[in-house]
């Protein structure tokens, strides 16, 4: 029947093309095989577009003139590549043709307009050609007949393969076509000389390369997405892929593309060989995926139509090429234009800690304009951002923590005989800023937002004079009260465009322009829709949770009254910090590293170990280079990965260092040298946790409580593809498996918020927090007194002054009870917390609100800590009486399953500690022991007890505590404890078989004995 062939599905596309899209008809015979191009074309556009030129050359070559040109056409193809003639032109007798004119960023120039229509764009079908590689059976050249060659001013710029599902063939046949039956090497398709991009198309989904390789071809989905997932959604009265001709291949949209978003992307990295370090350079020829470029359109021509004031979230997930969109849409903003012609932007500014941005910004751009100067990396200090500031550089790429040191950099400049000005009125600034929750926070944003509108907020500051209460304050510091509550709103010179996988209830609340949804995020791109298209793993597939199982005793007699929370959380910590959970866990890691993961990604896959805290990444890296040192063990290097120096307490004297337990590694190399071969393992403590991309990590080992937005971030280092990644381990030693999934959910797909704030629960927690008498409105309205001075008086009478009201407050909390002293502490963070979000986003200024948030961030400093600052320990009072760990669970997290909950805003009104609950402390333990320790037997118990007593007892084992550290201690034990358990076989051959037979729960039994043995016979000597 007709209509439904692959040939009437090309004839659509085709129709489409030329009759709304801009296209003409190209005939096949045109298409010259030799050169790959369609030499009548080319030379027709140049003759009628540059006809002055044409003139000149013809006047030298005379009928010689289109050969020529021809020529040296692709002689520059094959050293430029094809954006670089389009972009760029190419030389012919000293005189530049040009082969492309790009809509120019404004209407102000007729003759550019003229050019930019002189372009000539066509649709060929069935091109045929002999390929000079593939060969038939028979040992002849075969010939290749493409559906469909684009074409712009006569050079191939795009491929197509169409197949049609009701006759049995899909786009998945369309790529099979691409690797195996075309040649990458034909002129037709060679990388960057001809065309740049090659579809696999049918009615339901579009694939896409850049690079034909054979079968090492890489094919990436370029779909519009379903339902948060993969695909295409179906389309009333048309085709699911109708997008790619009637939007995406218009002539307007391909030119855009090719001008404003392909680039050649140049990745360097050093591997080691037999015979040293090699450095190996990679091409890619980028094209946007569909979400990227539907993305940075939309995002601009919002921004074009509405103008500057505006604040847009962009939640793409990890994989999304999230540098690359950030990049192109810099490079848009800086140049839009509204419909009068008049730059919205006159600067963009990329808020950033990624160095890997700083450069990758730089090289894309440069592909773009060809010149310098258009993006400056503020990479020295601030001084370098006053200048580009005052200079206009059209993109600055920063951090924000420069921003509040601003006006010191200009009286330093000033003071060097420099006199930069930073010109803000009637300027406008777009802000990126490359992770929303991390950048976008804090009295730093408010300090970039009052440097970049200090005009315009003079100028309010100005209109709104005389409009506060009357009051004892001058008008300097009632002028920088509002100074200060103008900084944090919005601002309407000022457009903001946040990046974010994981956004929090307030980034959502902040960035507000509402998406197709009717609310924020603006733009999506799903974890689910990343998942499914290949771009990112899913780190849950494989994940195995284990189970503690001990139980604690009191060392002594006798019962003393604790405070719940405070001694379970102590407890919490012995645990953690034991040596014998330590020493099992490692076991588990490494040996699962060992079975499991050693040989992944051809023997180089590597792995995480997530720590609580930064003793425990100690004692870890210690556990885990004595574990490997004992077996003898080789290639399971670890590092360590840690802030400051820490004094470990089971370690007299002891100071660690990161570089010092890494072998003198600093911490800049540490990313390097973790990348090579020698290190396989990396432990670490808050850090590398966000932002660290390392494609070879595969598994990842959690000793850590996780939650929310931490754990998505921690547990996604996993998802980067590299290849042969097929699969991702986790081993979880903290968390319970719906934990994580709760922790997930709202990022898997969309992301529901719950209500907003109100603001008026500002009122309520000032009115609570003067009751407790701790502090008076006149305390507050003295401290601002001096606190919004312009300028602080040099003789120091200020700094006494604020301190001195202080003092007061301070003193008035101390000889308050426990009780309102928590309460107190618990409003005045809650307070300060929901009145730095909500100040940006309520509609209106509060005088009052702001004096005492000012006043109460500096009081929170002078507080004394909760408690009486000191860490409670319950070492001395517990021990540990048995231990074991358990796998629970092995199976993948179901992000599909399950109802997802919103995300909600700040804590509400009366957040104050609540009050600890005094028990004694053989209660907490006997509840700790009833819900940990129910899979071990009295009888278990003593035979561990018998053979600790009788190694307690034995001269050689006491000479040896004596005269050895633990570690070698250690060693010595590991030798005499087989002699130790055939003592007390007898009557014990259940656990004695399984201590014999279980080599793990040998090794567990050991680093258990060891400890206990050793710490009483140094408390026994000690004690005597």
């Amino acid at each position: 029947m007709p209509g439904h062939t692959e040939r009437d599905f090309e004839g659509a596309i085709e129709y489409g093309l030329i009759s709304s899209g801009g296209f003409r008809k190209g005939r096949p015979a045109d298409f010259d095989a030799s050169t790959a191009l369609f030499p009548e074309e080319v030379v027709e556009f140049i003759r009628n577009s540059q006809p002055v030129r044409w003139a000149e050359l013809e006047a030298m070559l005379k009928d010689r003139t289109s050969a020529t040109v021809l020529d040296s056409l692709a002689k520059e193809l094959a050293s430029k590549g094809t954006l670089g003639v389009l972009r760029y032109g190419f030389k012919c007798y000293g005189k530049t043709l040009r082969l492309a004119y790009f809509r120019p960023n404004s209407g102000m120039n007729p003759e550019a307009q003229e050019r930019f229509a002189a372009n000539r764009f066509a649709i060929t079908r069935q091109v045929e050609f002999v390929s000079d590689l593939l060969k038939n059976p028979d040992g002849s050249k075969r010939k290749c007949i493409i559906d469909v060659v684009l074409s712009l001013n006569g050079l191939p710029v795009a491929t197509a393969e169409l197949k049609n599902p009701l006759t049995g063939q899909r786009a998945e046949d369309a790529c099979k076509q691409y690797t195996r039956d075309r040649d990458g090497r034909d002129l037709l398709f060679h990388f960057k000389e001809r065309s740049l991009v090659h579809f696999a198309v049918d009615p339901d989904e579009v694939w896409m390369t850049t690079q034909l390789k054979g079968e090492e071809t890489s094919f990436l989905p370029f779909n519009r997405g379903y339902g948060f997932g993969a695909g295409n959604p179906p389309v009333e009265n048309n085709w699911k892929t109708h997008y790619l001709w009637d939007e995406v291949l218009q002539a307007d949209s391909l030119l855009d593309i090719l001008q404003r978003f392909m680039h050649l992307e140049v990745t360097e990295r050093t591997v080691e060989t037999p015979t040293g370090l090699k450095t190996v350079r990679k091409e890619t020829m980028i094209f946007p995926r569909y979400h990227q470029l539907d993305a940075v359109r939309k995002l601009v021509s919002h921004a074009g139509a509405n103008g500057s004031g505006r604040n847009y979230l962009i939640q793409h997930s990890a994989g999304s090429g999230k540098s690359n969109t950030i990049a192109w849409l810099a490079h848009r903003l800086a140049s839009l234009h509204d419909a009068k012609d008049n730059k919205v932007f006159h600067s963009v500014i990329v808020i950033t800690d990624r160095r890997v941005l700083d450069q990758q910004l730089q090289d894309t751009i440069y592909q773009f304009e060809h010149k310098t100067g258009v993006v400056e990396k503020i990479d020295e200090n601030t001084q370098q951002l006053v200048k580009a500031l005052s200079n206009g550089t059209p993109i600055i790429i920063s951090t924000v923590q420069k921003f509040p040191f601003i006006n010191q950099a200009i009286r330093t400049l000033g003071a060097k005989g420099e006199d930069v000005k930073i010109a803000t009125r009637d300027r406008r600034f777009a802000v990126i800023v490359d992770e929303a929750h991390g950048s976008q926070s804090g009295e730093t944003v408010a300090a970039l937002k009052g440097v970049l509108n200090k005009d315009g907020i003079a100028d309010a500051i100005a209109a709104q004079a005389g409009d506060e209460e009357d009051d004892d304050l001058s008008e300097e510091v009632k002028a920088n009260i509002r100074r200060q509550m103008l900084q944090r709103a919005k601002q309407s010179n000022l457009s903001f465009f946040a990046f974010t996988a994981t956004p929090k209830f307030k980034t959502i609340t902040v960035f507000d322009e509402p998406g197709p949804t009717g609310t924020a995020p603006f733009h999506e791109y799903s974890m689910r829709q990343a998942i499914e298209e290949g771009f990112i793993l899913d780190v849950l597939q494989n994940y195995v949770t284990y189970k503690r199982f001990f139980g604690l005793v009191k060392k002594i007699e006798d019962d003393p009254e604790v405070p719940r929370k405070k001694a379970a959380k102590a407890l919490g910590q012995f645990l953690e910090l034991h040596p014998v959970n330590i020493e099992q866990v490692v076991t588990v890691i490494i040996e699962h590293f060992r079975l499991r993961v050693v040989q992944e990604l051809g023997g180089r896959a590597k792995a995480m170990v997530v720590t609580e805290s930064r003793l425990s990444a100690v004692k870890y890296k210690k556990a885990f280079d004595r574990y490997i040192r004992e077996k003898g063990y080789q290639g399971i290097r670890a590092l360590v990965a840690f802030s400051g120096t820490v004094e470990d307490p089971d370690d007299p004297d002891s100071a660690f260092t990161e570089v010092g337990m890494n072998d003198g590694l600093s911490e800049k190399e540490l990313p390097k040298r973790f990348a090579s071969e020698e290190y396989r393992v990396l432990i670490v403590a808050d850090k590398y946790q966000t932002g660290f991309d390392q494609p070879l990590l595969q598994t990842m080992y959690v000793v850590k409580r996780l939650a929310g937005v931490q754990a998505v971030q921690t547990l996604s280092r996993l998802n980067r593809t590299a290849p042969g990644k097929t699969k991702t381990f986790v081993l979880d030693f903290r968390n319970e498996e719906e934990d994580i999934l709760k922790a997930f959910k709202p990022y898997y797909e969309a992301t529901p918020v719950g209500e907003s704030v109100d603001p008026q629960k500002l009122n309520q927690l000032q009115y609570k927090l003067l009751q407790p008498a701790i502090f008076t409105p006149d305390d507050v309205n003295e401290f601002a007194a001096v606190w919004f001075k312009r300028k602080r008086d040099p003789s120091g009478q200020d700094h006494r002054k604020m301190n001195s009201v202080l003092d007061h407050c301070v003193a008035r909390f101390k000889v308050a009870d426990e009780v309102r002293k928590e309460e107190f502490r618990g409003l005045l963070i809650t307070f300060c917390n929901l009145y730095a979000f909500l100040s940006q986003v309520m509609p209106y200024f509060d005088d009052g609100l702001e004096r005492l948030y000012a006043f109460l961030r500096n009081l929170a400093s002078k507080l004394p800590p909760a408690g009486d600052g000191s860490r409670f320990t319950l070492d001395d009072e517990i021990a540990l009486k048995f231990f074991r760990l358990q796998q629970m669970t092995a199976a993948a997290i179901d992000l599909s399953s399950g109802e997802v909950d919103p995300l909600k805003g700040p804590t509400d009104v009366g957040t104050a500690g609540e009050k600890d609950i005094i028990v004694p402390l053989s209660t907490l333990v006997g509840k700790l022991n009833e819900r940990f320790g129910t899979d071990f037997t009295e009888a278990d118990e003593l035979f561990f007890d018998q053979v600790r007593a009788t190694a307690e007892l034995n001269e050689n084992v006491v000479a040896a505590a004596h005269a050895n550290s633990f570690e070698n201690f250690s060693a010595f034990f590991s030798r005499v404890l087989e002699d130790l358990f055939i003592e007390r076989m007898e009557g014990n051959e259940e656990i004695f078989n399984k201590v014999m037979s279980d080599t793990q729960f040998r090794d567990i039994a050991r680093a258990h004995l060891a400890h206990e043995v050793y710490t009483r016979i140094k408390q026994s000597r000690d004690a005597n």
